[in-house]
């Protein structure tokens, strides 16, 4: 290149930078006339290493959302949202381990977020975008095992709302508890007898308040997905990035909007949804090309990771940008959270290691490879960590 054509392509290359993706049209004019196939093939690789997309048009990332519930543009929306009030969590790195694993550890570390998990992100988002649409709303009702509750518990305390949670009267007695001390009503129900959602819907048709889904709906998404974005650039800042992405999965908000934002930064990258194998439904969904259901009855220590089915939204994500899903058995999840508890120095709750776990087995599959798992939450019963620590140890060959 010339003079001219290197202050040409350094330009582009800064604007990718600056917002993950070049035009085809950006990218040729600043390209010299005359490559080989073969050299614009290696530019685009280049980019995609660097997180940069090339897009057909400024209007591909909106072409993306209108075929899904959300895009990267939604996530980025979230992010500058929720800035100020969420807290960026760190990303980090276990090099001393990378020879015991036999590949290279990434943990996010969600259960530093406010009210221990990643679930304050979508409820800071969707109220905040409640009140910019609906100023006169001034409550909001959700369903939830426990992080969800205490995520919108603390972001209607911190924005102005009334919240009242629906709980199941088997969930975990401090995310009872601590939702209850964020300000929250909590009404309890039968988890296999009664109806969340009926409940929820009663309740909000009797006061006006505003539903809050826990999943499926695509302010949720977006927010959850800012996790994901964070991860990005965090990994990049430290000259990473991750082959592998492994996020917990319930009804699936979560590992949707970290696929939106990993995908596309990282397009090579493979993102998977992580299960108890009790109720992956995820995983068989993946594979019947449908939503399949857990049987009903179907039980686990990931409290927070027992929805029924994947949601109608989150679904059409999975499987756009999932390279599919990975279960775990109740024992290796323990098992996980004893690794995290004694190697890594990290309380993780049974659903926020489901992820660590899934890495953890298929080590042999990742081997050489980087792989970053969200730890999703920490908000383990004393009950439940002992149990943990008097479980076996992974062994490592």
């Amino acid at each position: 290149m010339d003079q001219t054509e290197t202050a040409a392509f350094k330009r582009m290359l800064s604007k990718g930078k600056a917002r993950s993706y070049v035009t085809v049209d950006e990218l040729n004019a600043s390209l010299p006339q005359g490559l080989a196939n073969h050299e614009i093939e290696d530019i685009h690789s280049m980019l995609s290493d660097m997180g940069i997309n090339v897009v057909e048009s400024e209007e591909a990332d909106e072409g993306e959302r209108g075929a899904l519930a959300m895009g990267f543009s939604d996530v980025e929306a979230a992010a500058k949202r929720i800035a100020g009030k969420a807290v960026k969590t760190p990303l980090l790195t276990f090099p001393l381990l990378e020879k015991t694993l036999g590949f290279r550890l990434l943990v996010k570390a969600e259960t530093l977020q406010l009210t221990g998990s990643f679930k304050f992100r979508g409820a800071c988002n969707k109220l905040m975008l409640v009140r910019e649409q609906n100023p006169s709303a001034k409550a909001v009702v959700a369903f939830s095992s426990g992080n969800h509750a205490q995520g919108v518990a603390a972001a209607a305390a911190m924005l102005g709302f009334k919240a009242t949670i629906v709980m199941p009267d088997d969930a975990p007695r401090i995310k009872i508890e601590n939702t209850k001390a964020l300000g929250a009503e909590v009404v309890l129900y039968k988890r296999h007898t009664e109806s969340r959602e009926q409940i929820c819907a009663d309740i909000a048709a009797k006061t006006g308040a505003v539903m809050v889904p826990p999943y499926d709906d695509p302010a949720i998404m977006a927010g959850q997905g800012t996790a994901g974005l964070e991860l990005c650039e965090q990994a990049e800042a430290l000259g990473e990035k991750a082959d592998v992405v492994i996020a917990p999965a319930s009804g699936g908000g979560l590992v949707a909007g970290v696929a939106t934002a990993v995908k596309h930064r990282w397009p090579s990258a493979e993102v998977y949804a992580a299960e108890p194998a009790t109720c992956n439904d995820i995983q068989r969904s993946l594979a019947a090309g449908k939503r399949i259901g857990n049987a009903p009855g179907s039980l686990s220590i990931c409290d927070a990771l027992m929805s029924p089915l994947p949601g109608e939204l989150t679904f059409p994500v999975h499987q756009a940008l999932l390279a599919g899903g990975l279960s775990a058995s109740d024992a290796d999840i323990l098992k996980a959270m004893k690794f995290a508890l004694t190697r890594l120095k990290l309380v993780i709750e049974p659903g926020g290691a489901a992820s660590l776990a899934c890495a953890l087995l298929a080590r042999d599959r990742f081997r050489g490879r980087t792989v970053a798992v969200v730890a999703s939450g920490g908000n383990a019963d004393p009950e439940m960590l002992k149990r943990a620590l008097d479980s076996e140890d992974f062994a490592f060959a």
